[in-house]
């Protein structure tokens, strides 16, 4: 069976980057340990810290790029995690060495933000793990199977037709938003309002045949709405073939019914309560490869 996502030899160096919001500080010292009780080594980039000229970024765009090409650069890294999420990918976006990124082709580990990471990556044709993120959720109380399963995934690497399946995380029950059938197409997305931000630019993922995954925190209804909205007016939910929806959480209201109205009326299949998110659990989900989903068996399965 063909190996989709390699997998890191035993003691692989993990770097650690900070590419948009500040890791907050008492994480810091917490992550090599958290690395090594899992087999890997940690190397924090320097710039993680900051400072930074802008409370809601971890440095300066020039330091977290820096930080970014070094990490791929250094052939002493077998794969590249983001600390955390927040905001500030999308500033660097067109500045980032792609041509750095295909000499040196490595995994990149993170979501939220990073989505508009994972964006570029499927534009490279790179895959990329949607993923927890230490400074994010992977530390904190309850996200040790998390842990677990991400650092297993990277251990063993992804083989062409392993099943990812909802039950893993606890999430074997069919969804009310769950639409009947089977799709198969390249699995992109991430955050739907960072996904949807990057429409109209040349990092905009293919979505035509593709299966869009589609998660979110904190957004009310009617934002939803407008994000959907636009979604449907550049044509990426006529162009997907099937949806994947994670948590959507932090809200005051459930976004479950806006989701139903737009989605529903597609005849398209959709799997959701997929345990991915913002939230726990959080399964780390491979990006940027082609995936059939069957929303009966509530499973996913890279071809």
């Amino acid at each position: 069976m063909d190996l989709l996502i390699p997998a890191l030899p035993q003691g692989a160096t993990i770097a650690l980057i900070a590419p948009a919001g500040p890791p907050r500080p008492e994480t810091l010292p917490r992550v090599p340990a958290l690395l090594e009780a899992h087999g890997f080594k940690a190397k924090l980039m320097p710039g993680v810290a900051g400072p930074s000229p802008l409370s809601y970024l971890a440095a300066d765009d020039a330091t977290r790029l820096a930080d970014l090409h070094a990490a791929f650069a250094d052939p002493a890294v077998d794969a590249v995690m983001c600390l955390r999420g927040g905001y500030g990918c999308a500033r660097l976006l067109d500045r980032i060495d792609t041509t750095l990124l295909r000499r040196h082709p490595k995994l990149l580990v993170g979501f939220s933000d990073i989505s508009s990471l994972i964006g570029l990556f499927d534009h490279l044709g790179l895959p990329s793990l949607h993923a927890p993120m230490p400074s994010a959720n992977l530390l904190d109380p309850g996200s040790e199977a998390d842990a677990r399963g991400l650092f297993g995934l990277l251990r063993r690497g992804l083989r062409r037709g392993e099943c990812l399946q909802a039950a893993q995380a606890g999430a074997a029950a069919p969804h009310a938003l769950d639409r009947p059938g089977r799709a198969r197409g390249r699995l992109i997305g991430g955050n739907l309002a960072v996904f949807t931000a990057l429409l109209g630019t040349p990092w905009a993922p293919r979505a035509e045949g593709a299966i869009l995954f589609l998660e979110d925190v904190g957004e009310a209804p009617y934002r939803v709405d407008r994000l959907l909205a636009q979604l449907r007016l550049a044509g990426v939910l006529d162009a997907a073939a099937g949806f994947v929806l994670g948590g959507f959480t932090g809200a005051e209201e459930p976004a479950d019914a806006v989701l139903a109205d737009y989605l529903g009326e597609l005849g398209k299949p959709v799997l959701a309560g997929w345990p991915s998110g913002h939230q726990v659990p959080n399964l780390a989900l491979p990006m940027g490869l082609v995936v059939e989903m069957d929303v009966a068996g509530r499973v996913l399965r890279y071809l």
